[in-house]
Formats: structure tokens, C-alpha cells, sequence
């Protein structure tokens, strides 16, 4: 939920407040684009992983460390993504709250629309 009031009109264009965020809403709608952001950055961490590994079991010469290390980059692989969404809608639901109480304070952001 959006609440605007209308406080006047600016050279022809209305000047809007917004006075309140939703935080689910607004959690869901941050928990996405971190989840996106979690896939994008997976594949770097993915190869930084798989050099420290090789590069272990080349000064160990030994294949256990190596398929740990291989096996931890799955587990990796599987949970950043889902792990930063979670993140996401978290901190999105405590950004709305805490814009929503500075709201009531100070009277929340003016926005000029057409």
C-alpha cells in the first residue's frame, strides 16, 4: 500500500508526498533483485572457490581437501541466491518500517509527477 497526499502544483507538474510504504510489499519487491544479484555474483564466487581448491590440493597433493572444498562450492551455489533474497526481503520490510516512522516525523519525500 502507497499512501500520496497532494500538497500543491509546481510550473503545471503536481507535487506528491509520499507519506507511508508497505513493508511486505516492499520486502518482496527488494527480496527479488537481491535473489537476481545473488545468481549474477555466484559464478565469480564459484571461480575464486575452484582456484583456492585447486590450488590447495596442488600444494597438499591431497584430492580430499580438493572434493570438500568442490562440495562446499555446491552448497554455495545452491543457498547465495536463496540466501540473498532472504536478506532482501528482510532488510526491505526494516528500510519500509523505518522510512515510515521518519514519515511521521518529518512528513516523508516530496515527488513531482505529470
Amino acid at each position: 500500500m502507497l499512501d500520496v497526499i497532494s500538497p500543491g502544483e509546481h510550473n503545471g507538474h503536481m507535487i506528491r508526498k509520499l507519506k507511508r510504504i508497505a513493508p511486505l510489499q516492499f520486502g518482496k519487491m527488494m527480496g527479488v533483485p537481491y535473489g537476481l544479484m545473488g545468481l549474477i555474483f555466484l559464478p565469480f564466487f564459484v571461480i575464486a572457490g575452484l582456484v583456492g581448491a585447486f590450488a590447495q590440493t596442488q600444494a597438499q597433493e591431497n584430492a580430499a581437501a580438493g572434493a570438500a572444498a568442490l562440495g562446499g562450492l555446491v552448497v554455495m551455489g545452491l543457498l547465495m541466491p536463496v540466501v540473498y533474497g532472504v536478506m532482501g526481503f528482510i532488510l526491505g520490510i526494516i528500510s519500509a518500517a523505518l522510512y515510515n516512522l521518519i514519515a511521521r516525523w518529518i512528513g516523508g519525500i516530496e515527488v513531482e509527477v505529470e
